[in-house]
């Protein structure tokens, strides 16, 4: 059956307050949350004070029935410790402040190291006198409850210790749950959203409630990429997902005692998107990215590649800002240490054995920093160095099976659709069977089915330069074909 207008969905629109929100096929919505989890929002931008809203759908099983539960929580407090909210503790508005500020922007590395230290001694500081803390507290506020009259959905609100964050609440039968019961509940939390921030504070303002994000005006790149866009690799990017959270709440995980993953090591196949993932988790966490190659590292100097490795950790321990350090390759960089007598077999085994002290205690010395490792040849590492304690976490990233190519057409071709196409120009035709181009692309990873995507496009935009225009949508046969001459040219 042909399967296009996935593509090219279109949501229902309500409005609530002066403001508009958008649901994009609520009834596959719901249908996928007896599965997993969904985050619903897509597209928001709030009002002060509300700084971020996690809306989510997910089924549970209770003593009588299973029920789909919607949760919303509102936060009132700054991202701790950001860059930005540091540089406004030491630099301030004043002119020096400005100044300083102006030349760390233009990579001065002394007044970066300078106001790094001020700024590392400001938040041991604010933490020590309890600055950090809410000033409002949550005693004043007691549970309550909301309620939609219309379809009868009643939801429980409650607040945090913190008095930071308002969190709802609602459970409905699944057999009973419709696309109403979705819509109310959004209701609800842009209600309780009102009631922080005043009457029309959600004027002109548009919410986009979704399964998928929404796809950027822009074709995706390597830098821009996030979670929601991986197609696929359902288990990895939920196991990623936990990681970002528990990075982004060291509260949560101070109060419990916990301490997050200091250490991802992701291997499988070339091509199945592993690096993608990485800078995926960067931006899913809101880190910078900092890739370490091979070269940075081996030197053919004596002691060279020593000391590179011990700069490039000195050097993670200053940072001040959250940092995802990707070693990509690392079998390269580290392999098969304890091997080997020559030379080069004793500069792998001297920077292995460096590594392995670095990340005994790196977290430690500094929780911004998270390190993740890449290889298609995990047998070349050795274990020691991947113990847990070091790298906690282990990824196979395996090849899609027929399922997962699926969704990885779906999720590109869906992005292409957003970037490109305009009025009166469709980019794709509705004939396309993504079950049929799934099946006939066994054996291929994402990268292959980007490459699948590359041809047709090129060889369009080709006919289009010769012809003047007037070209034809990509079918679902020219991707077939495209698919054939890939697998075939291998």
């Amino acid at each position: 059956m042909p399967d296009a207008s996935f593509a090219r969905q279109r949501g229902e629109i309500f409005e609530y307050a002066g403001a508009t929100v958008e649901m994009v096929d609520a009834a596959t919505l719901l249908a996928a949350a007896r599965v997993n989890p969904v985050d619903l929002l897509r597209q928001a931008s709030w009002p002060e004070p509300v700084k971020r809203v996690d809306l989510s759908v997910a089924g549970a099983d209770r003593p009588g029935g299973p029920v789909h539960a919607f949760s919303a929580a509102i936060s009132t407090a700054d991202e701790p410790y950001s860059k930005e909210r540091i540089r406004k503790l030491v630099l301030g508005q004043d002119p020096v402040g400005l100044l300083l500020a102006k030349r760390i922007e233009q990579g001065d590395p002394i007044t970066t190291r300078i106001v790094d230290s001020v700024g590392s001694a400001a938040v041991a500081a604010y933490r020590k006198l309890g600055l950090d803390r809410p000033t409002q507290p949550a005693a004043n506020r007691r549970p309550a409850t909301l309620a939609d009259a219309v379809v009868g959905l009643q939801a429980t609100v409650t607040y945090d210790e913190s008095g930071t964050v308002v969190r709802l609440f609602a459970e409905v039968p699944r057999d009973d749950v419709t696309p109403a019961h979705l819509q109310a509940f959004v209701g609800l939390t842009l209600q309780a959203v009102l009631e922080l921030a005043g009457e029309n504070s959600l004027t002109g303002r548009k919410f986009v409630i979704s399964r998928d994000a929404v796809p950027p005006r822009t074709a995706p790149t390597t830098q821009t990429v996030t979670l929601d866009m991986v197609g696929g690799l359902t288990e990895v990017v939920a196991e990623l997902r936990e990681i970002a959270v528990s990075f982004r709440h060291p509260e949560a995980m101070e109060r419990w005692g916990a301490r997050r993953p200091q250490g991802i090591l992701m291997y499988g196949p070339p091509g199945t998107g592993k690096t993608m993932l990485s800078r995926a988790l960067a931006n899913e966490i809101g880190a910078d990215f900092r890739e370490i190659r091979t070269p940075e590292i081996l030197d053919k100097w004596l002691g060279g590649s020593e000391r590179n490795i011990k700069q490039i950790f000195r050097d993670a321990r200053r940072y001040r800002v959250p940092t995802l350090m990707l070693f990509d390759e690392f079998d390269s960089i580290v392999s098969y240490a304890g091997a080997g007598g020559d030379a080069a077999s004793q500069a792998l085994n001297a920077v292995a054995g460096i590594f392995k002290q670095e990340m005994n205690d790196l977290i430690e010395e500094n929780p911004n920093v998270l390190v993740v490792a890449t290889t298609n040849f995990p047998h070349r590492v050795d274990d020691s160095l991947i113990r847990s304690g070091r790298f906690d976490v282990k990824l196979s990233v395996p090849k899609p099976d027929e399922a997962s190519r699926a969704e990885i057409f779906r999720k590109m071709i869906q992005g292409l659709i957003a970037a490109h196409e305009q009025p009166g120009f469709e980019m794709f035709a509705d004939d396309l069977d993504l079950v049929a181009l799934a099946h006939a692309s066994h054996g291929m990873t994402g990268a292959d089915i980007k490459e699948v995507l590359r041809r047709v496009q090129l060889a369009k935009a080709m006919q289009d330069a010769r012809t003047g225009g007037h070209v034809a949508p990509i079918s679902q046969d020219e991707l077939l074909a495209s698919v054939r001459d890939l697998l075939g040219s291998r």
